[in-house]
């Protein structure tokens, strides 16, 4: 948005609306607030979000905004942890039994493959190594596996059913390094801790003002299950030290995406809440 205000006579009335797929039934609209973007701007495109029956957040203009800048490493460590010898029935199982509407790997044929790596490859250049996509997504799109919109994906698709195809094993099976197996509860650890870590760098840039328009787009956005409050007030009810702790582990294990936000820290350490009336 800022980007595009610059060519703009009037750069004070450029604001983005970024819908979700599909619009008929996604609430969420993210309002894009660039540098020059206006009060009064705002106000209206919110008004108008509203006016259409959505539910708008404002966010500031970054690399993914809100709701796929958390989004996209959650689906992509769903990679990695392919890479590192689960199945994708197991995670897909255990984020459904978190309560999330659609396990990882029927989310990204939903999305469609080709669009994930697209999107993982802007944010890989917007936020480094931390972002870094799976090779597993490149080999799929290589392969001509673009998901549901073509009928193979990590699934297969014939009419309404759905299965684990031989072929995407085969392409998995190469690239797969033989890590030690993985408990279920590091399994699940790995892709929300991801989604908590990215959240709280978010906040600390100010590309959201305040822990309940993270847990709004969350929810709203992606379907994150409302019972447990939203992404942030499920931080909370985990602990920031637990957190801090499980995540500088698994960066010792994992690597350096799992380093803990320094807002996290400063929590951790000052036993804060992202919701301090709790």
């Amino acid at each position: 948005m800022t980007e595009l205000a610059k060519a703009s006579e009037h750069p004070d009335k450029v604001v983005g609306m970024h819908f979700f797929n599909p619009v008929d039934k996604m609430p969420l609209v993210e309002v894009i607030r660039g540098d020059l973007t206006s009060d009064e701007t705002v106000a209206a495109i919110v008004a108008l979000g509203k006016k259409l029956g959505k539910t708008p957040i404002v966010v500031k203009d970054r690399e993914g905004f809100l709701v796929n800048r958390i989004l996209m490493p959650y689906l992509n460590e769903g990679a990695l942890l392919l890479e590192d010898g689960v199945e994708i029935k197991t995670i897909d199982r255990l984020m459904l039994h978190f309560g999330m509407p659609m396990g990882v790997f029927i989310l990204l044929d939903q999305i469609g493959l080709d669009v994930a790596m697209k999107v993982a490859g802007i944010l890989h250049q917007a936020y480094g190594d931390r972002m870094r996509p799976s090779v597993i997504l490149s080999k799929m799109v290589e392969a001509g596996r673009l998901g549901k919109k073509n009928g193979k994906g990590f699934y297969a698709y014939k009419g309404r059913e759905r299965f684990v195809a031989q072929e995407t094993l085969g392409l998995i099976s190469g690239i797969r390094k033989g890590s030690p197996p993985l408990l279920e509860k590091e399994i699940s650890g790995r892709l929300i801790l991801t989604m908590i870590n990215e959240a709280a760098m978010i906040l600390s840039e100010g590309i959201a003002d305040r822990p309940s328009v993270v847990d709004a787009g969350m929810i709203f956005g992606t379907g994150f299950p409302p019972f447990r409050g939203g992404l942030l007030r499920y931080a909370d009810e985990i602990g920031m030290e637990k957190i801090r702790k499980d995540l500088e582990g698994f960066a010792g294990r994992f690597g350096d995406r799992f380093k803990p936000a320094d807002l996290i820290v400063k929590m951790a350490e000052k036993k804060e809440l992202f919701y301090p009336e709790n």
